[in-house]
C-alpha cells in the first residue's frame, strides 16, 4: 500500500456529505471534488454552498481543493472516496443506481495501486458484492491485487453546526489488513475526534445501518405512545417530561421521520435480511408506524376542523416547512409531503411555505410550488411541520394571525406553548 503522504484524493459527490469531507481533506492533501451537476460545481467555484453546510470562508481556506464535473480530471488521483446518495425507491427498496454509476465512472480512471473508499449507506456486503465487480469490469483490474477498497460510513448531521465531520468519530475499514490500516491512517490525519477501525468492510457497513435503525425504532415507540395517549386525552410531551426525570430515560420525541438516513437506512438492512431468508418484524413494524405519521397528522387536523364546523372540502391549509428538519434546506425523503398529500386527498387547498428551501428544487422533487408569502387571515388551518427558527420566533400569536377567526393552529414539532395551539403530536 501507498503512504498517506502521497495521497491525491478524488471525492465523488459534493452534497451534504461529500463537500464537508472535501474541505477537510483539501486542507492537507491535493483534493478534487467531483459532482455531475455542473450548476453545483459553478456555485462552489464562486464560493457558494446551497446546502448551507459550508460557508464562503471555509471554501476559501482550502488551498489544495478544486472542483470539476469531468471524471477525467480525477485520473491522477490515487484515492477515490464515493459519497453519492443511496435512497430508496417508491417500493421501499434500496436504490443503488447512483452508487453503481459512480463506481463505473471511478473504474474508468482506476489504476494499479489505487484505493476506492465508499461512504454511502449500503446494506452489509454491498461494497464487495455490488461495487467491486463494477470497478473490476470498468478498469480491467483485479480486486485486492491491483486495487483495494475501503468503507467508512458517513455520520454527517445536516444543519448541525456543532457536530462537524472533523469532530465526529469515524468508523473505518478496508478489504485487506494493509488497506484497512491505510484508510484508518488517512481519516485519522484529518478527523480530530479519532477513528474506530472495524474488523471488516461488512462490519462497518452493518454499523452504519443499525445506528439509524436504532434511532428509528426509538422514535417509532414514542410515536406509538403518542397515538395511544392522544386517544386517552393525555398530552404526550407532558408524559415524556415526567418520565424524563428518571436518569436513564431516553429523550426521544414524536414526529415525522424523514431525511437521508433515519427513514432510509432500516430498509437497507431489512432488504438484505429478506434476501437471506429472514423476515424482520420489529424493524418493519417501527417503519410502518413512522411512515404513517404524516397521514395521522393530516387526520388530526381534519378532525379539529370538523369539530369547529369548518367545511373541509375546499378549505385552505398552510403548511409551514417542507425540509426534513429544522434550519436546513435538505428535502431528501421529507415526510412533510405525506401530510400534504393526505390533506389534498380531502380536496383541501394546501399552501406550503419554507424560507430555507430552494423553490426550483421543491418543484423538481415534489411538484410543489412554494408560496412566496402566506396571506394574513386566509387559512382554515396552519400546521407548523418544521421547526425553522423563522417560524418559532414568530410565536403562536403571530402564526394564528394567518388563520381565519375559527382556524386551527397545529404544532407537529411541539415548539409552541401547548396552551396556545389547538393540537400537537
Amino acid at each position: 500500500m501507498q503512504d498517506i503522504s502521497t495521497a491525491r484524493i478524488g471525492i465523488v459527490g459534493l452534497g451534504y456529505v461529500g463537500l464537508p469531507l472535501a474541505i477537510e481533506f483539501g486542507k492537507k492533501y491535493p483534493t478534487i471534488g467531483l459532482d455531475v451537476k455542473t450548476k453545483r460545481i459553478d456555485e462552489l467555484k464562486s464560493g457558494v454552498d446551497s446546502t448551507c453546510e459550508v460557508d464562503a470562508d471555509e471554501l476559501a481556506s482550502t488551498g489544495q481543493l478544486s472542483f470539476t464535473s469531468d471524471i477525467g480530471d480525477l485520473a491522477d488521483c490515487n484515492v477515490y472516496i464515493v459519497t453519492v446518495p443511496t435512497p430508496i425507491d417508491a417500493f421501499k427498496r434500496p436504490d443503488l443506481s447512483a452508487l453503481e454509476k459512480a463506481s463505473e465512472a471511478v473504474g474508468r480512471v482506476l489504476k494499479a495501486g489505487d484505493i476506492v473508499i465508499y461512504e454511502s449507506t449500503v446494506y452489509p456486503g454491498a461494497t464487495e458484492e455490488v461495487c467491486v465487480p463494477i470497478l473490476e469490469a470498468a478498469s480491467g483490474l483485479v480486486f485486492n491485487r491491483d486495487f483495494h477498497a475501503g468503507y467508512s460510513p458517513e455520520r454527517i448531521n445536516p444543519g448541525d453546526k456543532e457536530h462537524r465531520v472533523s469532530t465526529i468519530l469515524k468508523v473505518t475499514s478496508g478489504s485487506t489488513p494493509e488497506a484497512a490500516a491505510f484508510v484508518d491512517a488517512l481519516y485519522g490525519s484529518v478527523i480530530e475526534a479519532g477513528t474506530h477501525l472495524a474488523s471488516s468492510i461488512r462490519v462497518a457497513e452493518a454499523a452504519k445501518v443499525i445506528e439509524n435503525t436504532q434511532r428509528d425504532l426509538n422514535i417509532a415507540l414514542i410515536n406509538e405512545l403518542s397515538l395511544i395517549f392522544n386517544r386517552m386525552g393525555i398530552d404526550t410531551h407532558e408524559v415524556l417530561e415526567a418520565a424524563g426525570t428518571k436518569w436513564n430515560f431516553l429523550p426521544f420525541r414524536p414526529g415525522l421521520v424523514g431525511g437521508h438516513c433515519i427513514g432510509v437506512d432500516p430498509y437497507y438492512l431489512t432488504h438484505k435480511a429478506q434476501e437471506i431468508g429472514y423476515h424482520p418484524e420489529i424493524i418493519l413494524a417501527g417503519r410502518r408506524i413512522n411512515d404513517a405519521m404524516g397521514g395521522y397528522v393530516a387526520e388530526q387536523v381534519v378532525k379539529l376542523m370538523l369539530r369547529r364546523k369548518i367545511q373541509v372540502t375546499g378549505s385552505r391549509v398552510l403548511v409551514l416547512g417542507l425540509a426534513f428538519k429544522e434550519n436546513c434546506p435538505d428535502l431528501r425523503n421529507s415526510r412533510v409531503i405525506d401530510v400534504i398529500s393526505e390533506l389534498r386527498g380531502y380536496n383541501i387547498l394546501v399552501d406550503v411555505c419554507d424560507p430555507w428551501v430552494d423553490a426550483a428544487e421543491a418543484e423538481e422533487e415534489y411538484g410543489i410550488t412554494l408560496a412566496s408569502g402566506p396571506e394574513q387571515g386566509a387559512y382554515d388551518a396552519v400546521i407548523v411541520a418544521v421547526a425553522h427558527e423563522q417560524f418559532v420566533e414568530r410565536g403562536a400569536a403571530v402564526l394564528r394571525e394567518l388563520c381565519k377567526p375559527e382556524g386551527i393552529l397545529y404544532d407537529v414539532k411541539s415548539v409552541l406553548p401547548v396552551a396556545e395551539v389547538d393540537g400537537r403530536l
